[in-house]
């Protein structure tokens, strides 16, 4: 039988990067351009974790990514985690087999990453994994599993903060540790302004600027259990109440099902509960950037309403974003109705003068000359 790796000599000096997810998308987009902009060989894999338009060819295009390489197929068909990563493992690693890059770089801890990252360590590539060190100590969550996986099988690290790497350290990870920032900070410079000049979403939806709430709801552990996303739901229109202002609630097709499966249709009638189709990442960023106040349980939105100095209500019991809370720029719901209320009024009157909490622009350069390394 033949060897199942492929061999140092057999490989080109290449980079796939693994996309697959809304997040990812806006993680990676600034390391793909400074790929092209450095002229360095890469390929795009897309597993096709995210498939709806709102979700995927809206942000390719907002986005002014170029199509992907490669485009797994039948993902959407599967229902588990384990089915879901299994199948995109599978086709991940005929597509190495057959391009035979140096390196992977995989961006954050959706399925998609971790199919990417197993694939490359089982060939013996070099594994990048750009978001390292983040964790939130709730084993039951998916996402936890995945990172914790990638990060102990990668060769290099790329975190966000010393903090990160001190986690990682104390967890004896053998791969190179890079402190590069956030790429979510490249992406809200590259693009915000962009946002301003193209985007009309305030006209289209009747909003002026900071007399509005956004929502945005999808995480399992908050949408697949009735009582939670109920929680969820009351505390938002009573915030919405409160303050007598709209919530936009760009809704995300599983949540959207989720109302549905659960007989909470009613929210779509609440007088201040605003529910709006998955918006491009233009018109998003816009409307995070000109809001009173986010509340959300997606790490990236946590990130970018930090960056952009708007106050975030996590939606949750955790987040592993610990520096949004140590500088006063968000607050965990855990759920209830009435803190969800309280914490809401306590960010209103929260001056936005934090410091950044995610480094200075430029982690999409960082982290491309990190990999480049790979290559000598």
């Amino acid at each position: 039988m033949g060897l199942k790796i492929l061999l140092p000599d057999e490989l080109n000096n290449l980079i796939g990067v693994v996309v697959g997810t809304r997040p990812s998308l806006v993680k990676q987009a600034p390391v793909i351009r400074e790929l092209r902009r450095q002229g360095t060989p890469y390929f795009l894999i897309h597993t096709g974790q995210h498939y709806s338009y709102e979700l995927d060819r809206a942000f390719f295009n907002d986005l002014e990514l170029p199509e992907p390489d490669v485009r797994l197929q039948g993902i959407e068909k599967c229902r588990f985690h384990g089915e879901q990563t299994a199948e995109m493992l599978k086709q991940i690693e005929k597509v190495l087999l057959t391009r035979k890059p140096r390196v992977l770089l995989v961006g954050g801890d959706a399925n998609s990453n971790l199919a990417g990252a197993l694939a490359a360590r089982k060939l013996n590539l070099c594994l990048a994994h750009d978001e390292s060190g983040l964790r939130s100590y709730t084993w039951n969550v998916p996402e936890e599993h995945n990172r914790v996986v990638i990060d102990h099988i990668a060769d290099y690290l790329f975190v966000h903060h010393e903090r990160a790497q001190k986690t990682l350290q104390a967890e004896g990870v053998r791969g190179r540790i890079f402190i590069t920032g956030s790429t979510i900070g490249d992406a809200v410079a590259q693009n915000l302004q962009i946002a301003r000049e193209k985007s009309r979403i305030l006209g289209k939806l009747a909003l002026q600027p900071g007399q509005y709430l956004v929502m945005t709801l999808h995480h399992e552990e908050n949408v697949d259990y009735r009582e939670e996303i109920a929680n969820i739901l009351q505390g938002a229109a009573a915030i919405g109440e409160a303050f007598q202002l709209p919530v936009v609630f760009p809704i995300h097709p599983r949540t959207r099902l989720r109302l549905e499966q659960f007989g909470l249709e009613e929210i779509h009638r609440h007088p201040w509960i605003k529910i709006v189709r998955p918006l491009g990442y233009l018109d998003f960023l816009l409307l995070v950037a000109e809001a009173c106040l986010v509340m959300t349980d997606s790490g990236g939105l946590i990130q970018e309403a930090a960056i952009l100095h708007v106050p975030c209500l996590t939606l949750g019991k955790y987040t592993e974003w610990t520096e949004v809370l140590e500088i006063g720029a968000n607050l965990v719901s855990m759920n209830d109705p009435r803190l969800m209320v309280d914490y809401a009024e306590t960010l209103r009157h929260t001056p936005r003068h934090w410091p950044d909490p995610f480094g200075q622009p430029g982690a999409a350069r960082r982290i491309v000359e990190s990999l480049e390394t790979a290559f000598h």
